[in-house]
Parts: C-alpha cells; sequence; structure tokens
C-alpha cells in the first residue's frame, strides 16, 4: 500500500460496516500481544459494531473513513463525539474518540491526515479544543499525538473486557 492510494472522505450511516471492519482489525492489530484476547473480543463486540458505528452518528457524531485505490476498501478511520473524559470541561470541547490506520499505512502519512481532517471537522462544528483518550502503554501513539501538537491534559482508567487500564487524555487548541 502507498501513500497516494489512499484518501478521505465523510462518512455516513451506510458505512457503519466498513468503519466497524477497521476498527476490529485496528483493535486487534494495536493490542494483540497487549491485552488479554478474551478482553479485546469483547471489548470490539460492544464498542465497535457497525450498530454501534450507526448509533454514533445517529447521535451526532463526524465520521472520516479512509479507503485505498484500487477497490475502495476501508484503511482508517476517525470518530468525533462530545467529550466523555474525565477532564474540567471546556466551552467548545470536542472528543477524537477514534483514530485508527491499518498497520501497513503506518508512516505514510495518513494518520497524520485524519488528524488534520478531524481539526478541520471540529473547527466547522465550532469546536476550540480537541480531547482524546489513549491507552498508556502505547507510546508510539504518544509520540504521534505529540507531534501533531497534542499535550497531556489529564488521565482516566478505561475498562476493555474485563480488565481496567489507565490511559492518558490528551488536549489542543483545534
Amino acid at each position: 500500500m502507498t501513500a497516494s492510494a489512499w484518501r478521505l472522505r465523510r462518512a455516513g450511516a451506510a458505512d457503519a460496516d466498513a468503519i466497524a471492519l477497521v476498527a476490529g482489525a485496528t483493535f486487534l492489530e494495536a493490542f494483540a500481544g497487549v491485552l488479554d484476547g478474551a478482553d479485546i473480543v469483547a471489548h470490539v463486540a460492544r464498542n465497535s459494531s457497525a450498530a454501534s458505528f450507526k448509533r454514533y452518528l445517529a447521535e451526532g457524531a463526524i465520521a472520516t473513513l479512509a479507503e485505498i485505490d484500487p477497490g475502495d476498501a476501508p484503511v482508517g478511520y476517525t470518530l468525533l463525539t462530545a467529550p466523555d473524559l474525565p477532564v474540567e470541561a471546556e466551552q467548545g470541547d470536542i472528543e477524537l474518540k477514534r483514530i485508527y490506520v491499518l498497520a501497513p499505512l503506518h508512516g505514510s502519512g495518513l494518520g497524520a491526515a485524519l488528524i488534520a481532517r478531524a481539526l478541520d471537522d471540529a473547527r466547522d462544528a465550532g469546536g476550540r479544543r480537541m480531547l482524546l483518550g489513549v491507552y498508556g502503554g502505547n507510546r508510539r501513539a504518544h509520540r504521534f499525538y505529540e507531534k501533531q501538537g497534542f499535550a497531556v491534559v489529564g488521565e482516566r482508567r478505561f475498562l476493555v473486557g474485563a480488565t481496567w487500564h489507565d490511559d492518558r487524555v490528551y488536549g489542543r487548541v483545534v
């Protein structure tokens, strides 16, 4: 897969199956060998089903889908929602609830393009600050978000399956 072969587009309810496919695959890629396998399966079934994404979108979430040519296969996505993080809320907060890219495209610029699109979408929606939560042990993600201008603004405990994990909460002005 090459960087020039992907493109971004706004996703809607009709894309819920594609988003769910990428969500499950990328969560497994990111956390296999880190989290318990049964916890991964339970988490994906509960939080990354097509029905979950349809619900988010019906509630006003903004989703972007990354697709690759040829064939328009889904390879990444973002999901912006109202914030649900344990930090002091500020006027204009928006949460980057999900951002994932399939591993073969890491380092291709797709992640940065998805962040840029999410920032534009947040700004267009009246957002002033973007927040996101990330697994505390994911050093690669920490470096990526910090390179994109995010800074740690808090912490949270996050349940995956039956196991609690410590996350960092990042924020940045949009």
